[in-house]
Parts: C-alpha cells; structure tokens; sequence
C-alpha cells in the first residue's frame, strides 16, 4: 500500500467523515432506552455480537462481494447484490438510514474520488448500500480487497462507538479502550469473510433486528434509527 492510498483509507474510514452516520445507531438505542447497554462493558458485549453476526455475513461480505464484481464489471450483479442488502433491512428506519448514509457517502465520494462507476445503479434504482460504495472507493484507489473489507469493517464499528459515546453516554477514553478490545474480533471478521461463499450473505443479529422495529415507538431518542 502506498501512502496515498494509506491516507485517503485513513479519511474515508474516520467518524467525522459526514456521511451521516453520526445520526444512527441501527437499533442500539432501543437497548440504551431499556438499560440493557448502560456502560463500556455492555456495550462491547452487544457491539462483539454484532461484529460476528450482521456485520460479517451482510456488510461485510457484501463489500467483498462488491469488489469482487466491480473487477469484472458486473453491474447486473452489483444491481442484484444492492437490491438483496436493501430487502435485508427489515426495520423501516434502519432501511432508511442505510438508504439515506449510502446516497451521501456516494456523491461525496463521486466529488472527492471521482467514483462513477455505481452512477447506472444510483440512477436506476434511487439507492445504494454503504458497503457497495466503500468498495468500489477501495477499488478506484488501487487498495487491496482485504485492506478495503478490514477497513469497512472498523469504519462500521468506529462510528457505531463514537455514538455509544453520545448516547450512553462513555468517556472518550473508554470508548477508544472499545476500538482497540473490538480489533482481533475484526480481523478475524475480515479472514472469515474471505473464505464465505455468496449463498451465505444476509445471517443477521435477530435481537438487533427486533431492538431496530422498536426503536420507531422510543418516546426520546438521539438517534434517527
């Protein structure tokens, strides 16, 4: 890797980038609300959950997946690969969020790294996921498919932490004590989606997903989802 390619992971990865995010927590709200995550400890618990769950068998294979398409100019699968991500979203405001972060993270990565390649898919189908458009910025950068996967992945957590550190609320310091306990569960994260098969995309976190559905009827939150 180069230092360039180093340098525009580092800015695509880091919280502050506005896709958006800062506004989501995809359902870990609901279990801030009910006290079920109330410090560092269960907080990592959930977090670890969802890294080994949704995180690697929906995200994060289909960044792998994606990668993998756009080197052989596949849009009829990216099409079909986005359409399956989006159907995945149960949770109205999840699927929203996902929507709303993905449309951002793309046009602001068509004006700073002149990714078009998604621009069919954008216009056809009005949305695109996250993971696709992290891919396809690893690919037009010339990173390395598991440099970019293992960077969605921690991208995915870090802002996910920096929320908790909101919502909770965390000190700061516990909250990057978080990033670095989270990352051997992402490596790994990252070595096993490399070995998955595409017919395995979409295991998903149940309880999240029923904290996601409940999160729309929370009489306050922080959080758009």
């Amino acid at each position: 890797m180069t230092d360039q390619q180093l340098l525009w992971l580092l800015q695509l990865s880091d919280s502050n980038f506005p896709s958006g995010a800062f506004s989501h927590s995809f359902g870990f709200e609901t279990y801030m609300y009910n006290e079920q995550i109330c410090d560092a400890k269960t907080f990592g618990d959930v977090l670890v959950a969802y890294i080994q769950t949704q995180l690697t068998y929906t995200d994060g294979l289909a960044c792998r997946i994606a990668y993998e398409q756009l080197e052989v100019d596949r849009m009829e699968g990216l099409r079909r690969l986005n359409d399956t991500l989006f159907a995945l979203c149960l949770a109205k405001e999840t699927r929203e969020g996902t929507r709303m972060i993905g449309g951002r993270l793309w046009k602001l990565c068509r004006d700073i790294y002149g990714v078009d390649e998604l621009d069919e898919i954008v216009q056809t189908t009005r949305s695109i996921h996250p993971a696709i458009v992290f891919a396809a910025v690893g690919r037009k950068i010339g990173a390395a498919k598991q440099t970019t996967v293992l960077t969605y992945l921690f991208a995915s957590v870090q802002t996910m932490v920096q929320n908790a550190v909101r919502g909770i609320p965390l000190g700061q310091t516990d909250g990057q004590k978080l990033l670095v306990m989270v990352q051997p569960y992402l490596i790994h994260a990252a070595s096993i989606i490399e070995t998955l098969d595409e017919e395995e995309l979409g295991a998903a976190a149940v309880g999240l997903e029923i904290a996601q559905m409940q999160h729309e009827r929370l009489p306050v939150r922080l959080f758009m989802s």
